[in-house]
């Protein structure tokens, strides 16, 4: 583990209270030190024991090493309510994908709700989360209320996902409608009279997606031969002055 040390000058000419103020700021900066990198080495500690478990539970089937019922016997048996988010976390190692599903399964109902609000939050993929609450129907270790309730959320985890890639295409449709218009005026600016149509606004919104196209930024790094380049666009683009006209 390694640990920052802050280093305090103590002058000669601050008072004793002071050189007592900043003893303790650093006793307090190299104790905060100490405590993130145990908590470090414990999180990657808890991802290992439960990929390791994850993993162990794999029985040879027809189809080489995989996940069973056996699995998820195990699993409930090494595994607790507790290590329900280190799973959620580990749900985009695509070795785990579908171990964590049997992980999760094993833990009944309490894995029901972290399940669902993973897949809202895309930190896990709705199908997968739709996996899980099938492994917990058949999961015969689950109380009957359990695997009732995995049924209903297997519905509504499905619904979620028809409504997510809705948005999705929707925004989509939204961008390409965009940069269609965008590209629209940006012509217009090459034709002076059509040009003068167009707002600050929509003249700002081309300058920036040509700086886009560039990969720039208006704030972000540039070279000076960038920054003078992106001067000059800014005043024809946006300004609309002419390109041959020297910069004031």
């Amino acid at each position: 583990m390694h640990v920052c040390v802050l280093s305090i000058s103590l002058s000669s000419r601050d008072s004793p209270y002071n050189q007592s103020v900043n003893l303790r700021a650093a006793g307090i900066a190299m104790l905060s030190g100490l405590l993130l990198g145990s908590c470090l080495a414990d999180d990657a500690a808890t991802f290992e024991r439960q990929r390791r478990v994850i993993l162990n539970s794999r029985h040879l089937g027809a189809h080489g090493l995989g996940y069973n019922h056996d699995s998820l016997e195990a699993l409930a048996r090494a595994l607790t309510p507790a290590d329900i988010p280190t799973l959620i976390d580990l749900a985009a190692d695509k070795e785990l994908r579908v171990g964590v599903q049997f992980a999760l399964a094993s833990q009944c109902e309490t894995a029901i709700f972290p399940v669902r609000e993973a897949a809202v939050e895309h930190k896990m993929m709705f199908l997968d989360a739709e996996d899980t609450m099938q492994l917990i129907e058949a999961f015969d270790l689950c109380a009957p209320q359990a695997r009732e309730r995995a049924a209903n959320m297997r519905s509504e985890i499905g619904t979620l996902a028809e409504m997510d890639a809705a948005r999705l295409q929707q925004e989509a449709r939204d961008k390409a409608a965009d940069d269609a218009r965008i590209q629209r005026n940006a012509l217009k600016l090459t034709n002076s009279l059509e040009a003068k149509q167009l707002t600050r606004e929509e003249r700002e919104e081309i300058f920036r997606r040509s700086l886009k196209a560039m990969g720039l930024t208006e704030n972000g790094p540039m070279t000076p031969a960038q920054k003078d380049l992106v001067d000059r666009m800014y005043r024809t683009m946006v300004l609309g002055e002419s390109g041959n006209r020297p910069p004031n």
